[in-house]
Order: C-alpha cells, then structure tokens, then sequence
C-alpha cells in the first residue's frame, strides 16, 4: 500500500527516497483537489526543511482550478487565513534558524493584516514533470511550481520546484473531512 510506503519515509528520508516514491505514484487530476488540505514536510535535508511548520503553515486550499490558495497558515489563536506567497521572506531562506522563526510565530497575529492575501494566488495546470502529466500549482508572482502525486483518494505529496533552490522541497497534504472556507477571501 502507498500509504505504507509514505510512512515507513516519514518524518525524514533521502531526496533520493523521497524522489522514488514521488516517481512510483500515480499523477493527480486537479478535479480531485477540491477543499482544504492540511499540510506537513517530508524532510529530505533540505534548507526548507522545518520553517514553513516553524512559521505556523497549515496547508492549501482548492476552490476550483483558478482559484487557489496556496499558504494557509495558522494564527495564535488557531484561526487559519490565507498569506500572499509574494509577502513571505524566502530570501532569508538558510540564514534564520527554524527556532528563531517558530519563536516569531507568535507575531502572525500581529501581521496577519500585512501578510493576508487578498484573493487567490495561485492555479492549476496540468504540466509534465519528471516524465508524467499530472496536475501542479503555478504560483501567481513567484517562480515556483508544486506539483502533485497521489498517495490515495485524500493524500497526495508535493513537490516544490522552485526556480531559487536547486533541490526539490517535499511535502505532504491531506484533504479535511470538513472543508469550512469560511473567513478566506476569493
């Protein structure tokens, strides 16, 4: 079962491992992304590994193929909002540590009003990758892509290409039983 395979990776694994078990899974239709998907890493090494968790990031959410957001993070007091991907620091990407950045997560509610995106900042496209048309998230005005595989009907895992770090960032979603949107903005 491909789940098993995930979990026996989980919570760390190679690239390498990482990228077998992306190549061995199924592409994903964008029509079975609809809904809110919790997210979390599959750390492989690299210099991503353990901010966007530190930083307070839930996951993405899939409104229809022109309608995505792509950061969601998590507030102080639980509420989830949607971050413009163009407002997040990744220049300081390898020169802050992960503490220092889970230590500053209490300051999302503070700069939830700058960093909140207004709108969606993202879509899908069906693209090839790595051999394989599956569907990937294109970010509005940032050069990353992330693409999707299927684990299972509510599973998939991401790979981030962007065009900044040489490697792939892995990382996991999982599709909420109850899809609440409310409070994120078209």
């Amino acid at each position: 079962m491909t789940i098993d395979k995930l979990s026996a990776l989980e919570p760390a694994c190679s690239r390498q491992d990482a990228l077998a078990l992306f190549d061995s899974l199924a592409p994903v239709p964008a029509t079975q992304l609809s809904g809110r998907w919790s997210g979390r890493e599959l750390a492989t090494g690299h210099q991503l590994d353990g901010l966007l968790v530190a930083s307070g990031w839930y996951g993405k959410q899939f409104d229809g193929v022109d309608s995505v957001h792509p950061l969601l993070f998590r507030g102080p007091s639980g509420d989830i909002f949607p971050v413009d991907p163009k407002r997040v620091p990744l220049g300081l990407v390898g020169k802050v540590p992960s503490k220092v950045v889970d230590r500053g997560r209490g300051l999302l509610g503070v700069l939830k009003p700058v960093l909140r995106a207004h709108g969606y900042r993202a879509r899908l496209r069906a693209v090839e990758h790595r051999g394989v048309v599956t569907t990937a998230m294109s970010y509005d005005h940032l050069p990353i892509i992330d693409v999707f595989r299927r684990i299972d009907d509510d599973t998939v895992l991401g790979l981030m290409d962007y065009r900044n770090f040489p490697d792939p960032y892995f990382f996991v979603l999982v599709r909420e039983k109850t899809s609440d949107s409310a409070g994120l903005p078209d």
